[in-house]
């Protein structure tokens, strides 16, 4: 299996990538979220890969982030979705706002993504929404990664510390508006350990 490729870049036309490693040439299909961040043709370059092995094809994936590479590979394990929507995800958002759209069930906003309906988008939620919270961790992606607002925050926090996102809504039900991430956190915490 092929992990990873650092050559040369020959050529660039999104969707895919033309990488020269050690005389061979690799052609990979990348998402537009690692397409906009690629170098000028004639640099050296380093992508994450993906080898996929199927009846009628054998095709290769580049991915700037190990992040966007785990995102592709669990995108593809729900029911009904293959590497096209996968692509199309990373196309349409980042990890970050993906795992965001997840987290609030923001059907509407996954809708906008080519490729998915709203039953599709659904799905989505339902099954991907656990390991989300992983997908996008500051980490990982730097400072954009940081919530939107003190409940999401709090929320992927405490699914990160092994809650479930039931649970989740209920210890952080009664948070204000005015709390930080960190008040909701501890109350959370409080309110579980007395139950």
């Amino acid at each position: 299996m092929i992990g990873r490729l650092r050559g040369l870049l020959v050529s660039k036309q999104a969707p895919w990538v033309m990488l020269e490693v050690g005389g061979v040439g690799y052609e990979l299909e990348v998402p537009m979220s690692t397409y906009y961040d690629l170098p000028a043709t004639g640099e050296t370059l380093t992508l994450i890969t993906h080898y996929a092995v199927r009846e009628d094809a054998v095709a290769l994936y580049g991915f700037a982030t190990e992040a966007e590479r785990r995102l592709f590979r669990d995108v593809q394990k729900v029911s009904g979705i293959g590497a096209k929507i996968a692509l199309a995800v990373l196309s349409g958002s980042n990890v970050d706002e993906f795992s965001r759209m997840l987290q609030t069930g923001d059907v509407a906003a996954l809708t906008k993504i080519p490729g998915i309906g709203k039953k599709t988008a659904e799905r989505m939620i339902v099954e991907l929404r656990d390991r989300s919270a992983v997908l996008a961790t500051p980490s990982q992606l730097g400072s954009k990664a940081l919530p939107a607002d003190a409940l999401t925050e709090a929320s992927i926090a405490l699914q990160q510390l092994g809650y479930k996102p039931v649970e989740v809504s209920r210890m952080v039900k009664d948070a204000k508006q005015t709390d930080s991430a960190e008040d909701i956190i501890r109350a959370a915490l409080k309110s579980a350990l007395r139950s």
